[in-house]
C-alpha cells in the first residue's frame, strides 16, 4: 500500500488529492514543520536524503517529486484515468503543464516568500525581477484558462492537481487574483471537487483550501 509521508500545509496535499480522485487506498504518515523555521523536521531525512515533502513509499520503492510522484501513481495505478491518451495533442499540453508548475511558476512564488518572510536586502530584486516575473507567468496561465476549463482542455486530468498548488498559493494574495479572474474560478472548482475535499479531511489543517475565501 503507498504510504503518503505527509507535510502538514504543503505540496504533498496534491498527493492526497490525487489518490483520492483515483479512489487509491492510502496510508498517511504525518509530519509537522518547524513552527519558527517553517522547516520540515529532519525525521523526513529517514525517508529520503533531501528531506522534504512531498514522498511516498510503495512496493519497496521511495519516489520523490510532486511531478514523478505523479507520474508513478498515474501509470501504475491510474488505468487510463486522469491523463489524455498517449499521441495527443492534450497529451503534449498535460505532460507541458505537469512540468510548469514546479520548474516555472513556483519558482517567483518560493522567492517572494522568502523575501517577504525574511525581509532580505533592499526591494530592487523584487521590484526588477521577482514581481515582473510572476506578473508574466499570472497573466499566462489566465490566458490559458479563458481557453478552457482546465489545463490541457474540458477534462480535468492531473495536470490540474500539479497546477493547483502554485495557484492556490497566488491565491492567498488578493493582488494577484482579485484582476485575474479565471484563476479564481479554477481555484474554486478544485476546492468544490469531493475528492479534494475528503484529501483535505484526511489531511488535516490545509491552509490553502480556504485561499479564495476572503477575495
Amino acid at each position: 500500500m503507498i504510504v503518503v509521508h505527509h507535510l502538514n500545509n504543503s505540496r504533498s496535499q496534491r498527493v492526497l488529492w490525487l489518490l483520492e480522485e483515483l479512489g487509491i487506498e492510502y496510508e498517511i504518515k504525518f509530519y509537522e514543520r518547524d513552527q519558527k523555521t517553517m522547516l520540515a523536521p529532519t525525521s523526513l531525512r529517514e525517508v529520503h536524503p533531501l528531506g522534504k515533502s512531498p514522498v511516498i513509499t510503495d512496493a519497496g520503492e521511495t519516489i520523490a517529486e510532486s511531478g514523478a510522484i505523479i507520474e508513478y501513481i498515474i501509470k501504475r495505478y491510474g488505468n487510463g484515468r486522469l491523463i489524455p491518451p498517449s499521441g495527443t495533442p492534450e497529451r503534449l499540453r498535460y505532460t507541458y503543464w505537469l512540468h510548469y508548475a514546479e520548474g516555472s511558476a513556483m519558482p517567483p512564488l518560493v522567492m517572494n516568500l522568502i523575501f517577504k518572510h525574511f525581509g532580505a536586502g533592499d526591494s530592487s530584486a523584487n521590484d526588477t525581477f521577482i514581481a515582473p516575473q510572476i506578473k508574466l507567468h499570472f497573466d499566462y496561465i489566465e490566458s490559458e484558462l479563458s481557453k478552457s476549463t482546465w489545463f490541457v482542455g474540458e477534462e480535468f486530468t492531473a495536470a490540474d492537481i500539479q497546477m493547483s498548488f502554485p495557484l492556490e498559493s497566488a491565491a492567498m494574495q488578493a493582488e494577484l487574483i482579485d484582476s485575474r479572474p479565471k484563476i479564481q474560478q479554477f481555484v474554486e472548482r478544485i476546492h468544490a471537487r469531493p475528492a479534494y475535499k475528503r484529501a483535505t479531511e484526511r489531511g488535516g489543517r490545509y491552509d490553502y483550501a480556504r485561499a479564495t475565501s476572503s477575495h
